[in-house]
């Protein structure tokens, strides 16, 4: 997928949940909360699998693990990445649906952590090149 497509796809998709959004919070429409999400949910899908698909190549025969170690673990950072915010998509429906009695604090776990490992993996990446 080229970069252009990519893109266009985060566009359309971001302005999708926000439309839905705004109907949603200006109650012209009475939509489940897990209804409103559901274009995040696809692009999130869309992305996991990309991604699996990048790190299943490395399986290929003929395939120089050297050069890729650095790279898978990136690869898995972004797999823990996608999930936690997966989770925390999923808390925040249950959340506003009434599903659950859970505190708030509960519902931002999973965007608290992956906000700290965002900010752990940006200075990793800028001390990192300093010092090479």
């Amino acid at each position: 997928m080229s970069l252009a497509q990519r893109v266009l796809l985060t566009w359309l998709f971001t302005l999708l949940f926000l439309i839905m959004l705004v109907l949603k919070l200006d109650e012209k429409a009475n939509w489940n909360w897990f209804l409103i999400f559901i274009p995040i949910w696809i692009f999130d899908t869309i992305l996991l699998v990309m991604l699996i698909v990048k790190m299943a190549s490395r399986c290929k025969s003929g395939y120089d693990p050297r050069n890729g170690s650095q790279n898978l673990k990136k690869k898995v950072w972004y797999l823990v990445a996608m999930l936690l915010k997966l989770a925390f998509c999923l808390a925040l429906c249950a959340k506003l649906e009434k599903f659950t009695d859970m505190k708030l604090t509960f519902v931002f776990l999973p965007l608290w952590a992956l906000l700290i490992g965002a900010m752990v993996e940006l200075g990793l990446n800028i001390f990192c090149d300093r010092r090479e």
